[in-house]
């Protein structure tokens, strides 16, 4: 959103969470997503107590000293409307792409928050300030479209087509530059850096047809 103004196995040790049950994914992936989702309604709500103190972590463009907020601004809200309309999609598509491994969910997390910050501050207009997650939701759409494409695994696929049926048509909106107060350049950028972390990490199959 736009306001105008200014690892592997070790012996003895616990198995990587790539080695984990469905189950014990589908858990792992579930308490960090509303964890998450519960860390930006705390972030929003020492906002409004602050008179609004953390919007200064949002990204204004061409700043040399904004650089700092391209990750802070992933996690600050204008208000508990915009955190409420981020928090199901980053819910549910964060908990689908974590179910692949939280390391890995990390490294795309991360990929996608900076490039789409970076973008947000060379790209974005000027005298605007830029913050939500909305860019790592795009990422994380994005992401999930593809990846099942990219590694060949039907369940992937299938997973990207069932997020493109239920979600498609309002990212596609989300991407129309006539919005009011909505950064579609973040959206746009969030969305080509995940599809980018879905080749990036892309798990490669072995000679025996296992995924590495």
């Amino acid at each position: 959103m736009v306001r105008p103004g200014a690892g592997p196995d070790r012996p003895g040790g616990r198995l990587s969470d790539t080695r984990l049950s469905g189950g014990d994914r589908a858990k792992a992936a579930a308490k960090l997503m509303l964890g998450w989702v519960a860390l930006l309604w705390l972030l929003e709500v020492v906002d409004v107590a602050s008179g609004h103190a953390l919007d200064g972590l949002g990204i204004t463009p061409r700043t040399p000293s904004e650089l700092v907020d391209v990750v802070p601004a992933a996690f600050i809200h204008f208000g508990f409307g915009h955190v409420a309309a981020n928090s199901v999609p980053l819910l549910v598509l964060g908990f689908l792409a974590a179910l692949g491994g939280l390391r890995r969910f990390a490294a795309v997390c991360a990929l996608i928050i900076v490039a789409d910050g970076v973008g947000v501050w060379l790209i974005a207009p000027a005298h605007t300030n830029t913050a939500g997650a909305s860019g790592l939701i795009f990422g994380l759409f994005g992401y999930l479209l593809v990846t099942g494409f990219v590694e060949r695994r039907p369940l992937g696929i299938l997973a990207g087509l069932l997020v493109a049926a239920v979600w498609g048509t309002t990212f596609l909106a989300g991407l129309a530059p006539t919005q009011t107060g909505v950064s579609w350049q973040g959206h746009l950028i969030g969305l080509i850096a995940g599809v980018g972390a879905a080749v990036v990490f892309r798990r490669r199959r072995t000679s025996a047809g296992a995924v590495a």
